[in-house]
This record gives C-alpha cells, structure tokens and sequence, in this order.
C-alpha cells in the first residue's frame, strides 16, 4: 500500500505525528511532497517501510532510525542518519555536517559531496557494520574518531585543484576503514591513520557498493573502478591511551 502526503506549510511534529501513525498502520510507502527543512522525520523508527521525501528535510533526520529506508529526492541537511541504528537513506543530492555521526549500522549513500565531520564516531558491533557511501567530496574531519564501519568516496566531478577530502581526515581515528577514490596528499591526513594496499576483498566490497551507487543514481561501474582506490586504517585501537594513564 503507497499513499501521498503533502507536506506544504505543515509543522514538523505535526508531520511526524502523521507519518508515526501511518507506518504504525503497516502502510508500506509513504510519499511527502514540498518537504521543506522540517526536522526529525523518520527519527526513531523501527521497521521496513519506505519513505519518499520529495525536497529537502531537516537536520537530524533519520536519527536513531531502525530499518526503514528513506529516498530524498533532493539535499539533506545536517545530522542525516545521526546514531542511526539499522536501515538505508539514499540521498539524491548533497548532505551537511555530521552525516551519520555516531552510525551504529545501516547504508546511508549520498549521490553528491557531504559536509563536515561525516562519520564521527562511528561504529560496528557484531554483524552490524555500518556503511556510507559519497558519490563526491567530504569536508575536513572525515571519519573523526571513527571506531567502525567503512566511509567510501567517490569523488565524481573532481574539478581540478579539488581535493576529495578536506583536512584532518580520520583524526582520532581507531577502528573501521575508509575507502578514497584516488590519491591522497599526506597533509590532508590526521596522524592516526596510515594508507595501505587493498586487498582482493577490499577490492570486491568496494565493488559491491559501487554497483549499488551506480543502480542508486547511474553511472558508470567500470569507469569509476578504473581509478585506484586508497585504503585508510588506523594506527592503533587506541591512539589516545597515553592520555588516560597515571604518570
């Protein structure tokens, strides 16, 4: 069952309210027209529903999500998928700072750039190994206190002179990987982390989200693979260490 809401001039709690109440009906879809800017849709909610959101919504949507997938046809804005627990967002445009701070587990694949301190603090546990995907460039402190997952950049539309992180990426970072499409200058790097040779299995995960991207929001998979990645990994599990320690 799809229906539609139209989400012109309407409150933020008042549309949350609304949207808890159909998925809590077992509606499977749900498309939101003329979103625009209302937060917290999709917070905390659990299940395996769809949401459309046609425009732009607000920060922290998506927070502590646990398995809906959500599709914005537009821009996300800050805390897109902030301590989300399980699901997938695929975001038809950009999203701001702190995109997936704290992900727990699930997908979030943005089709352009993101902006600061993406994947700060992230996470995994067990079989939960959360993942996202950016079809363009990150801003400075990718990946900052990363302690899991895997961060994937594409950097597609690289204009030249353009950098495809920003600086201090992966500061403090001590546990899950990241992936860059191309080089990397060592000056953009935080002193935590180290670039090492991929692996057939890396090559192969990285593959598997590439094709994913690419059926997401077209392209090219042969194209984009045909450019080296970088593997990023962390020194040590804990680079602070010393910190916490009697003299």
């Amino acid at each position: 069952m799809t229906m539609t809401i139209d989400a012109k001039g309407v409150y933020y709690k008042e549309l949350n309210h609304n949207l808890r109440n159909h998925l809590d009906k077992g509606v499977e879809e749900i498309i939101v027209q003329n979103v625009n800017g209302q937060r917290y849709i999709g917070d905390g909610v659990t299940g395996s529903q769809r949401l459309i959101l046609e425009g732009t919504p607000g920060n922290d949507m998506a927070a502590f999500m646990d398995g809906l997938e959500i599709v914005v046809k537009g821009n996300g804005q800050d805390g897109t998928g902030n301590t989300m627990n399980q699901g997938r967002i695929i975001v038809h445009g950009h999203t701001g700072d702190t995109t997936g701070y704290g992900m727990r587990g699930g997908e979030i694949f943005v089709r352009d750039y993101v902006g600061y301190r993406v994947g700060i603090h992230m996470k995994e546990y067990m079989e939960k190994i959360p993942a996202i995907i950016i079809g363009g460039t990150a801003g400075d402190f990718l990946g900052e206190y990363m302690a899991g997952g895997i961060v994937l950049v594409l950097g597609l539309g690289l204009r030249e002179g353009e950098d495809i992180v920003g600086d201090y990426c992966g500061t403090g970072m001590h546990g899950g990987v990241m992936y860059v499409r191309g080089q990397i200058p060592e000056f953009n790097l935080g002193k935590e982390v180290k670039i090492v040779e991929m692996t057939d299995k890396d090559k192969a995960l990285v593959r598997g989200y590439v094709e994913r991207y690419v059926a997401y929001f077209g392209g090219n998979v042969k194209s984009i693979l045909s450019k080296p990645f970088s593997k990023l990994i962390p020194y040590n599990k804990r680079p602070y260490g010393n910190m916490y320690t009697a003299w």
